[in-house]
């Protein structure tokens, strides 16, 4: 049996952060999402923040704390893409997608921390991609964001390691999504042709591994990179 935790999910409105807000909900726990819009699951307290934002990150979480008591689980979810090859790939396509993906995830970690210091305990989650490690051409930004924050949840883990704060990387690879059924069939089998599992996982495939990471169980691991891709990135 897991304790019973306040969980905080970024993007929590659609995907595969939607996914994971709706398990920690399933196994009992108290769980707000952060969105720019929409909702998050049933049982989920949505509150509105813009992750590149720290006034607004400030905002959601004194609103959470008031609701649902400090966060002692935190998944850094909240991310954008902006694909181009680097030749036509703007500063503003790049500055973009590193501020979301990998300077949203600071902001959010260096928030959640002062209530996991206090508390000595924390759990903290950033949801990476197979592409930091593999890379992807048309996705120099996203790569490069994705794959820095396996350097930061090490260098999380060494400097709250000793207060049972943990830090780790899921690194998901092709999701069944919107997004996904939307390529052409031909895009599709291309793709899993890559992949030894011969499918794209479901939602709930990432989401089973997220919430065992946040849970006692996983009390050891720390500054690991966990893949949920069915082999595409092995050895990367």
């Amino acid at each position: 049996m897991t304790t019973q935790r306040t969980v905080l999910v970024t993007g929590g409105n659609r995907g595969i952060g939607y996914a994971i807000a709706e398990q920690f909900v399933a196994e009992g726990h108290n769980v707000a999402v952060t969105a720019r819009s929409g909702e998050g699951p049933a049982g989920t307290l949505t509150v509105r923040a813009d992750v590149t934002d720290s006034a607004s990150i400030d905002a959601a979480f004194t609103e959470i704390e008031a609701k649902l008591g400090p966060v002692e689980v935190v998944i850094a979810n909240a991310g954008i893409t902006r694909d181009m090859l680097i030749m036509r790939m703007s500063d503003d396509d790049f500055d973009d997608v590193v501020s979301t993906n990998l300077g949203g995830a600071f902001r959010v970690v260096k928030r959640a921390s002062k209530g996991m210091l206090k508390a000595r305990f924390g759990r903290i989650i950033l949801i990476s991609s197979v592409v930091g490690l593999l890379g992807s051409a048309g996705q120099v930004n996203y790569a490069a964001s994705k794959a820095g924050l396996v350097g930061m949840a090490r260098s999380i883990t060494r400097e709250l390691g000793a207060r049972a704060i943990t830090a780790n990387i899921v690194a998901p690879g092709f999701i069944q999504t919107d997004m996904t059924a939307e390529l052409p069939e031909a895009t599709q089998a291309e793709y899993k042709k890559s992949i030894p599992a011969g499918r794209f996982a479901q939602v709930g495939e990432v989401a089973r591994v997220v919430t065992w990471l946040a849970g006692d169980d996983a009390s050891y691991i720390s500054g690991a990179v966990i893949p949920v891709d069915g082999g595409l990135g092995m050895g990367h």
